[in-house]
């Protein structure tokens, strides 16, 4: 919505949440910028073939990719840009020495099942596997700490609204998720990176 009100792009978002969906609608009806923009309850992976973009951006997308399949997501993604597009990658990656904990096993059964963390070095490896040209990492780590603390002050501001919309059980598993992960990215078992890639050329075609 912020590019289309101040540079004119059309902008196309996709996700797979129908409340985020809705939400955003409304936002956009709200703001009467339902000529320029539009977000859909779609899987990206239903777009149809022919779609193509000048940029991507994918928030909060790679955890959920599975590490196998991260050669499959990545060409997807480039097979939809125009030569000399651009991708953002927003996404959460562990430390270099990770290993599974008690801590991780409640993330994984009680808030992101399914989650799939790769390393930094890991996931810039499959990126250029993929024929992207890597332009730009900005590592966000501390800004994310503070981002979670923030959370959770706000939720635990207001537990009764929280506890009558989710109930007791959901309310104390997100703010426990919440401080833990304000704890792990400050002491760096987490990291959070924005990785700016550009399609440069067929990554079979050789380097004529």
């Amino acid at each position: 919505m912020w590019a289309a009100r101040h540079y004119g792009v059309r902008a196309h978002g996709v996700t797979l949440s129908r409340a985020q969906a809705d939400w955003a609608t409304e936002c956009i009806r709200r703001d009467r910028l339902g000529d320029r923009c539009r977000v859909e309850y779609l899987d990206y992976r239903d777009l149809p073939a022919d779609v193509v973009y000048d940029k991507i951006a994918a928030v909060g997308v790679i955890e959920h990719v599975g590490i196998a399949n991260y050669p499959a997501f990545f060409a997807g993604v480039r097979a939809r840009l125009k030569d000399g597009g651009l991708y953002l990658n927003h996404g959460i990656v562990h430390d270099f020495h990770w290993r599974r904990t008690s801590q991780t096993e409640f993330l994984y059964r009680h808030v992101f099942p399914n989650g799939d963390l790769a390393g930094l070095s890991e996931t810039l490896t499959e990126m250029e596997r993929a024929g992207w040209e890597i332009m730009d990492v900005e590592g966000l780590r501390l800004h994310y700490a503070r981002t979670c603390r923030q959370w959770v002050e706000r939720l635990c501001a207001r537990a009764d609204e929280a506890r009558a919309l989710a109930g007791e059980r959901t309310y104390r598993t997100w703010r426990l998720y919440m401080t833990c992960s304000a704890v792990a990215f400050e002491g760096g078992s987490l990291g959070l990176y924005q990785v700016l890639m550009r399609k440069h050329r067929d990554p079979r075609a050789g380097h004529a």
